[in-house]
């Protein structure tokens, strides 16, 4: 039998969630699902694992956005709500990529890419997405690259 692939894996989540009377969790289950459909609906395409991993990542985003929002405006409540669901998102994210990890693998695009100064950014970040995907903040890795590029 062929391999669950992510959406299914979220789908199954949602029945257990409702099995289990879990309210929160089915709450951000179905927050992903609808993430996903809604793309889905958009673009008129089915999403793979890759495209799903983007809307993940979009949503884990949205949630450390809104986290800092909140907690600077007082709101520690809502502030918990978003890091409860960001939690749980992080569960359907592959494990993250430690900073040494990051280091050796842009160092590896920019010697393939034969990249000398930021200029050259553009034929750097295309491969090192589709190798950090999903795997890492790629807001922080443009900033680590920028740097290597700019010394």
């Amino acid at each position: 039998m062929s391999q669950e692939t992510l959406k299914q894996r979220i789908d199954a989540d949602m029945k257990d969630a409702m099995r289990a009377k879990d309210k929160e969790r089915l709450g951000t289950v179905r927050l992903i699902l609808a993430a996903i459909k809604q793309r889905e609906v958009d673009e008129r395409v089915v999403l793979d694992d890759v495209q799903v991993l983007a809307v993940l990542e979009k949503m884990v985003k949205q949630r450390r956005d809104s986290i800092s929002q909140f907690e600077a405006a007082g709101r520690t409540d809502l502030a918990d709500k978003e890091k409860a669901e960001l939690v749980l998102i992080q569960t359907y994210m592959p494990a993250q990529l430690s900073e040494a990890e990051i280091d050796a693998i842009i160092d590896q695009a920019i010697a393939a890419s034969g990249a000398t100064s930021a200029k050259d950014m553009g034929k750097v970040m295309g491969p090192l997405k589709a190798q950090l995907q999903g795997r890492a903040d790629m807001g922080a890795v443009s900033a680590r690259l920028k740097a290597r590029l700019s010394a």
